[in-house]
């Protein structure tokens, strides 16, 4: 079949339409290509790390890198844009071109992606009249013009394909399509809107939508999942395009770790590939790290290594990395014949199937497949006898030889040990007020939402008011203390009363409402009550998530009074953003001055600790191991690894793993009962060769000693 003519897009000509479409395979500079390429996402790594993970990326047989574009972190404020350190997009495209590999650049703006709000900037949900997702002119307004902001950058820096640039594909929206049921009458015209908007910047390259069947022309539909071999595009003009290739998942704070066998991930690439597929991208490819407070869900753990090929620390995850690699090499030698045609299916066996492509040169290139999850299979094909192992493909470039079975691992594995890197740490620590307001605080009728007052600058909101206890309470000559009930919208909150701790409640992946109930000591007179809500990440996905609460909204009672029930809801309420060391940046070398530190005190409740630490020696990967601690957030040299939390898992069985058979994210699991998460990446880049500072903020109390630095090798 001939390469049809190139496709125009939006404002290109074909003299500079480099990239085009056709029925097979994405069309660059006139010729049809099979691409392999793998999610790495600029914000989850460092600067200093990106080099180093784009070559990896390349000598493990990539030919095309794919992010997403963070509009949070690049306009966190309307109007005042925001490109360098971890968000210089420019440069993490311009050192993907020196590395050797193609872009396909998720411009959205909404990503999803286990991201904070789903990429979406916190003061977007304060614009007037606004609704997500859907056929409303103030969204669509700031999504254009954030859109046609990243276009207009990257074609002033030339990064476009057909300006010699890297860019071959762009994105809008994601994942649209199964919102679509959900969302409305405004759906459909929104997502043909984005589709049209899109195309209309003139990127002179195709774009995509995911997850969308209802793709309009020239916009390509393509799969999302743990498999895509299923997946058809929805007109015969457009290529069978893979964008997520989930190559593990996700991990969330309170549940297991989950892993994906490397033999199931190939099996699920040549499957796709054997029916016609010709683009392949890893879910991740390398995950990295949610810094700062990045995480969204909530309750998205601060890692989000995925079980990627290179993993969190930016390492070859083996065999995981190299055997992909041996696949890639395997299918790049049956490129020319897998792009000249649609295959022909011969049976071969009862559950086994040969795939095969030829070429009017006469070159020919097979897939034999063997679909059973519990029995290996001898097959004849071409007259030759091949085995097949249980859940596994055999490629052959030549109709003949096989060069690659995907349940055949050839690549050692090299598991990482993580090692002690110094002695302790000599910590000094300061004490969070708990019983004083100080002058930022401000008062209001009742309980209000926490987001509409913070908007996402701190974690955290205080919630104070003040009870008034009669002389002739029953409870004052009994000592049997009244209990305080709390309703929270979510996620995290601690009881103070007069300033004494009442511990915490808090929610979970899923489920993030809280109840707290507890009895609490109140003297006669006034008796002041300070809850401390937090959030742990704001929801990324869900239908018109925007609209979902956080933070006390009640009802609070107080019981056991010779009057019975109290409802405190509706009385007054004191707020304040945020907690005093924050706003004295007591995290950072200039703001640690500002408050008096003392011995250290580690099983303290909303209490910061620092100490200093020299760097190890070499070269290989630091890490934090807080498994000690409780919940809070850490920084070294002022910069945020991310909010901890010593969440163990429960839910879901660990255990033996066999690869054969459908995956799922709950399939093949560790750190059941265990903490989800005890090691926080510190990349190398953050520390100097000494006195560095580390400063944690711990919200619920914690053992001190426990706290180690780690290098982490393989």
């Amino acid at each position: 079949m001939a390469v049809t003519a190139a496709v125009v897009i939006g404002g290109s000509s074909p003299a500079n339409a480099a990239v085009s479409y056709d029925h097979k395979a994405l069309v660059i500079n006139g010729k049809r290509r099979v691409l392999i390429s793998g999610s790495i996402h600029y914000a989850r790594s460092t600067p200093e790390m990106w080099p180093d993970l784009l070559h990896k990326a390349k000598d493990g047989g990539l030919d095309a890198v794919q992010t997403f574009v963070f509009w949070n972190g690049h306009e966190p404020v309307q109007g005042q844009y925001y490109f360098s350190d971890r968000f210089d997009l420019v440069r993490f495209v311009k050192l993907a071109k020196h590395a050797g590999l193609y872009v396909h650049l998720r411009i959205g703006p909404y990503a999803c992606a286990e991201w904070n709000f789903g990429g979406f900037p916190v003061w977007l949900k304060y614009v007037p009249g606004i609704s997500f997702r859907t056929d409303n002119g103030p969204f669509k307004a700031a999504m254009q013009t954030f859109v046609e902001k990243i276009v207009s950058m990257m074609k002033s820096e030339g990064l476009f394909e057909w300006q010699g640039g890297p860019i071959i594909l762009a994105q809008v929206e994601n994942e649209y399509g199964p919102m679509e049921s959900v969302m409305g009458s405004g759906a459909k015209p929104y997502a043909n809107w984005a589709a049209k908007m899109a195309v209309a910047t003139g990127t002179g390259v195709p774009w995509v939508m995911c997850k969308q069947d209802d793709a309009p022309d020239p916009v390509i539909n393509t799969c999302n999942g743990f498999y895509c071999d299923y997946f058809s595009p929805n007109s015969y003009s457009k290529p069978t395009m893979w964008t997520e290739a989930w190559s593990g998942w996700f991990t969330a704070f309170g549940k297991p770790v989950p892993h994906r066998p490397v033999e199931d991930l190939a099996f699920a690439v040549a499957r796709f590939i054997q029916k016609g597929g010709s683009f392949v991208n890893y879910y991740m490819y390398h995950g990295g790290t949610n810094f700062d407070r990045t995480s969204g869900g909530p309750f998205i753990s601060t890692s989000y290594d995925y079980d990627a090929p290179i993993d969190e620390y930016g390492l070859l995850r083996q065999p995981k990395w190299g055997h992909l690699r041996d696949l890639h090499k395997a299918i790049k030698q049956a490129e020319p014949v897998l792009v000249s045609g649609d295959p022909t299916v011969q049976s071969i066996g009862n559950y086994e199937k040969a795939y095969v492509f030829k070429s009017s040169s006469g070159a020919c290139a097979a897939f034999l497949s063997n679909y059973k999850t519990n029995a290996a299979a001898s097959v004849v094909f071409n007259g030759r006898r091949y085995n097949l192992p249980a859940w596994s493909i055999s490629v052959l470039p030549d109709c003949k030889t096989a060069v690659f079975n995907t349940a055949t691992v050839q690549e050692p594995s090299a598991p990482a040990t993580m090692s002690p890197a110094i002695g302790g740490f000599s910590w000094q620590s300061y004490s969070e007020a708990t019983n004083a307001l100080d002058d930022r605080a401000f008062t209001k009728d009742g309980l209000v939402e926490q987001l509409s007052m913070t908007w996402d600058k701190s974690d955290y909101l205080w919630y104070t008011t003040y009870v008034n206890i009669d002389s002739n309470e029953q409870f004052l000559k009994s000592g049997k203390w009244p209990q305080l009930t709390i309703y929270s919208a979510g996620h995290a909150l601690q009881v103070f009363v007069n300033g004494q701790s009442y511990g915490a409640a808090y929610g979970g992946y899923g489920s993030p409402k809280v109840r707290y109930s507890g009895y609490v000591k109140m003297w006669q007179g006034s008796n002041k009550i300070s809850i401390l809500s937090a959030t742990v990440g704001l929801p990324n996905q869900g239908a018109h998530y925007e609209s979902w609460n956080v933070g006390v909204l009640g009802p609070v009672t107080l019981s056991g009074l010779n009057e019975g029930k109290r409802d405190l809801s509706n009385q007054k309420w004191t707020y304040q953003v945020g907690l005093h060391g924050e706003s004295l940046g007591v995290h950072s070398a200039a703001g640690t001055s500002s408050v008096e530190w003392g011995s250290a005190a580690g099983n303290q409740p909303l209490t910061w600790h620092k100490a200093y630490f020299n760097a190890p020696a070499g070269s290989a990967p630091v890490a934090l191991d807080m498994g000690s601690m409780g919940k809070g957030q850490a920084w070294v040299n002022g910069h945020n690894i991310g909010r901890y939390w010593s969440y163990k898992a429960s839910g879901g069985g660990c255990g033996d793993c066999g690869y054969a058979g459908t995956y799922r994210e709950t399939k093949c699991q560790t750190n059941c009962g265990d903490i989800s998460q005890r090691y926080y990446h510190v990349p190398r880049s953050w520390l100097n060769p000494r006195g560095n500072l580390l400063v944690v903020l711990e919200e619920f109390g914690g053992d001190l000693s426990g706290v180690k630095l780690m290098t982490r090798t393989t």
